[in-house]
């Protein structure tokens, strides 16, 4: 059951949500299952250190707007119904809209996300990002850009974790390869393009 006022975990510069069963077991199989199948998987480009590299994961852009990162312009495409209510319960829960929604595929344990920031001007100034996890358990770390603090968090398959407040600034983030991991992982991350 999702608390009606979930409570904000504080960090220094930043503030974080997890909860682990925000979505029923099977909502979150029903879900995994459609986009898994339904949902134009792509495996995109981007620049990294001046050369051109294929992403280690798929993925797909929804929303009213276009979004740019590391070289990447991704098209917006209208959100699914299914998209759309998932959207509303994050904007229950973070108490601010999002526009947009990304989605990645990890097929296996060996794709991944390098460390980095979601701190692009279209973001705004302090973004907050809900990210919904289906699939595989997969370990998600936060670092300290300028320290040594490290948070590390094991995203399950149905739960929330939501970044908020200065973290993009003072913080990376990255989702590690995993060699025990065999199994797919959907995330969805939405965000509110200005």
């Amino acid at each position: 059951m999702v608390p009606e006022s979930p409570r904000w975990f504080q960090v220094e510069k930043g503030k974080l949500i997890h909860i682990e069963q925000f979505l029923t077991i099977g909502t979150a199989n029903t879900l995994l299952h459609n986009l898994t199948h339904n949902i134009s998987w792509q495996q995109e480009s981007i620049t990294m250190f001046g050369r051109s590299i294929l992403q280690p994961r798929l993925q797909a852009w929804f929303g009213d707007k276009s979004y740019q990162y590391s070289g990447l312009k991704l098209e917006p495409h209208p959100m699914p119904p299914a998209l759309e209510k998932l959207k509303q319960q994050c904007e229950h829960i973070c108490q601010q809209p999002f526009n947009s929604v990304l989605l990645n595929l990890y097929r296996d344990g060996h794709d991944y996300m390098g460390w980095h920031q979601d701190n692009e001007k279209e973001l705004g100034e302090h973004p907050t990002i809900a990210s919904i996890s289906l699939g595989a358990s997969r370990k998600f770390s936060l670092k300290q850009k300028y320290g040594d603090k490290k948070i590390d968090f094991e995203l399950t398959h149905g739960s929330l974790l939501v970044m908020a407040g200065e973290l993009q600034h003072h913080w990376r983030h990255a989702l590690p390869k995993s060699r025990k991991v065999s199994q797919p992982r959907i995330n969805l991350t939405f965000r509110n393009i200005i």
